[in-house]
């Protein structure tokens, strides 16, 4: 035998255990029969259950949205040892955000954030309790609020206008396309580090640093592990690669993250007073003091919240804003029509202000239809019950995990007529009273409940101005007369996979673009 007997042992161990989850589970499932619980999609296999349906080649939404023409706007499947509840009507997903939304405010425990994630200290990730609600708070005080986002409408135009003057300079020769991807994500990005950090030296050439390790965050975000579907064997985890990519990857950003935090500690020393970081410095050692039992100092929490702002902030508003182009590109009545108001409300002796917002109503529409038919999370991030509960009549088992496919509620006809059809002109008619706040559970790309995005009026505010900007400042058109290519890719978020070149034509005076 060749084979060295650790590895005999190790093989004999897992087969072993996975025999006895295995038969934990049916013993669990024949413990309740009477119970009325939501119909498991078929196709589950032993053990994995439904994983192997959700690894492609079509997104996950798009998988389960087929589910869900099946089985109903409400069912299960299973993601190895775990239950997760798919959800894609808006009555029960209102049931779930009200009646039952204390007991769904947990996040699940994955591998990704606690290996990346300072351990749960990122509050978008942290279960619920104490100290979630503390740093929501904080951070809505400090730097999500309405009216801490008005007071940033400078900073948003300055950015803007970056934006506008380095697109200019690299469209003088007309027949070289441009990648707007780059371009879109820089705007985000710059943004994203000068409200974190405030304008420090340290930022200086780190652009291409910071995207790289967002993007790889993200993508490993995407990944379950062997832990996250079989917890009791995370001891194996040990020889797989992907705990050496979140290592690699945590060691990276903490890196950028802690240089920023050496400099804001040097600053505040000598009186000096930028960005949300400083700002978090006192609540952070607060927070520390306050809720000794998480185990995290005030660096680990000032770090994880500014990680936070990062990852939630920047290629969510990066991927609004390309899918609004594709979708423009793609539907050239509406560009005009979009100039056309631009041209009355603003005209073309000047740039685009963040006062002119409130008047843009036709671009407003625009991002809000983008936000329907290519939300950024096309499925939930998950949760996960606390405890049993009951939706639309089924019982739910503690430690269910609940999925909203926001992909599918968002194409529903019963709410939305021409659902696959691009038509921002329907949040100027018959869904003008709609919001992306939540209220309305037709409509929910920002989520809901106690767990919705906090940032939503800054992903608002920002994304239509940079638009708006862009329409204005630029005749945009596709390098040839084929539709832009709409395809997504799997991931954290909902990312259009292949590049977005465009040829652009500026619309107004050069000493405007200086």
């Amino acid at each position: 035998m060749d084979m060295p007997l650790f590895l005999w042992l190790t093989a004999l161990f897992t087969v072993v255990t996975l025999i006895l989850s295995f038969y934990s589970l049916i013993r669990c499932t024949r413990k309740n029969p009477k119970k009325n619980l939501p119909r498991e999609a078929d196709g589950g296999w032993p053990l994995i259950g439904h994983l192997r349906l959700l690894s492609g080649p079509d997104p996950p939404q798009i998988t389960l949205s087929n589910m869900a023409d099946k089985y109903g706007p409400i069912f299960s499947i299973r993601l190895g040892v775990h239950r997760a509840l798919i959800v894609s009507s808006w009555e029960i997903a209102k049931e779930c955000f009200t009646t039952n939304d204390i007991i769904f405010s947990n996040r699940p425990k994955v591998a990704a954030i606690e290996h990346m994630g300072y351990n749960f200290a990122m509050f978008g990730f942290s279960r619920y309790g104490p100290y979630w609600r503390e740093m929501r708070k904080i951070s809505m005080l400090n730097l999500l609020s309405n009216n801490k986002v008005a007071m940033l409408g400078n900073l948003f135009e300055i950015e803007v206008r970056a934006l506008m003057r380095s697109l200019y300079n690299s469209c003088n020769d007309k027949m070289v396309p441009l990648e707007m991807k780059k371009f879109l994500g820089d705007i985000s990005l710059n943004l994203m580090v000068r409200l974190t950090a405030g304008d420090t030296e340290i930022n200086k050439g780190k652009n291409e640093k910071w995207r790289g390790a967002i993007k790889e965050f993200l993508r490993l975000l995407g990944i379950l592990t062997l832990p996250d579907v079989f917890p009791f064997l995370k001891w194996l985890d040990f020889f797989g690669g992907t705990k050496r990519a979140f290592n690699k990857t945590r060691k990276e950003m903490d890196s950028m993250l802690q240089g920023w935090l050496d400099v804001h500690k040097k600053h505040r020393k000598s009186g000096k007073n930028e960005g949300f970081m400083t700002e978090m410095m006192v609540a952070a050692n607060k927070v520390a003091q306050e809720f000794p039992e998480y185990g995290y100092d005030a660096d680990t929490i000032n770090k994880a919240t500014c990680q936070t702002m990062m990852l939630g902030g920047t290629d969510t508003m990066t991927v609004t804003l390309i899918w609004a182009l594709c979708l423009l590109l793609n539907n050239p009545h509406t560009l005009k029509s979009a100039q056309q108001e631009l041209d009355t409300h603003v005209g073309r002796e000047r740039q685009v202000k963040t006062s002119d917002i409130e008047n843009l109503v036709y671009i407003q529409s625009i991002i809000k239809e983008t936000s329907r038919l290519c939300p950024t999370a096309p499925l939930s991030p998950p949760r996960e019950s606390s405890e049993n509960c009951t939706v639309a009549g089924y019982h739910v088992p503690a430690g269910t995990r609940l999925i909203i496919n926001t992909w599918k509620l968002h194409r529903d006809p019963r709410v939305w007529a021409d659902p696959l059809e691009f038509k921002p002109e329907r949040f100027l008619t018959t869904h003008r009273d709609i919001d992306v706040r939540g209220q309305h559970f037709e409509f929910l790309p920002f989520g809901c409940g106690r767990r919705i995005c906090p940032g939503i009026s800054l992903a608002l505010q920002m994304t239509e101005l940079a638009l708006a900007s862009l329409l204005h400042g630029f005749d945009i058109e596709t390098v040839s007369d084929e539709a832009v290519d709409m395809t997504g890719s799997l991931g954290a978020t909902n990312m259009k996979a292949t590049p977005l070149e465009v040829l652009l034509t500026p619309r107004l005076s050069p000493e405007l673009y200086a």
